[in-house]
């Protein structure tokens, strides 16, 4: 999974927000809800590892502690919550609503995480920061949730896990 991330967190649209759109959520998502909340976060931390040493593994293919450090430094260490909820809920019950609660409640923090760190770094107040952070990213956010919560039960059950 960490590898799956690596290939395409990178693939993202740029915005005028300082925040791209990336694919990197959606697998982080899938990383928590397939391998579960503690194998999936390894994934992600492995995949942060990577950047961090200069892989150009974040989105538009850039990389270093630079990054982790910037303005969408918040939005990547929040992939660590993202994938630990995202697996955590689906794993007690295995059913459809716990895997979207997770999904959701994983989103939420990391729109927390990324908010606060975009707060501090451009010395944003709330209004800005959720009108550059969150509000853009809404609709294709739902719609990722959606796919990882029709997916997931498929891709368990072809990989028999």
């Amino acid at each position: 999974m960490a590898a799956l991330i690596c290939v395409l967190a990178p693939v993202s649209i740029p915005l005028s927000s300082l925040v791209p759109i990336s694919l990197g959520s959606l697998m982080v998502m899938f990383a928590g809800a397939i391998l579960g909340s503690r194998e999936g976060s390894l994934s992600v931390f492995i995949y942060l590892l990577c950047g961090a040493v200069g892989l150009p593994v974040f989105a538009g293919f850039s990389g270093g502690l630079s990054d982790l450090f910037g303005v969408t430094g918040g939005f990547l260490l929040g992939y660590l919550p993202l994938a630990f909820f995202s697996g955590y809920f689906y794993k007690k019950r295995r059913d459809g609503i716990s895997l979207l609660i997770g999904t959701i409640l994983g989103n939420f923090v990391l729109y927390a995480f990324g908010t606060a760190w975009f707060m501090v770094c451009l010395k944003a107040d709330l209004f800005k920061a959720l009108s550059a952070c969150v509000i853009p990213f809404l609709p294709g956010d739902l719609f990722k949730i959606v796919v990882v919560n029709l997916l997931t039960p498929r891709i368990k059950a072809a990989l028999k896990l």
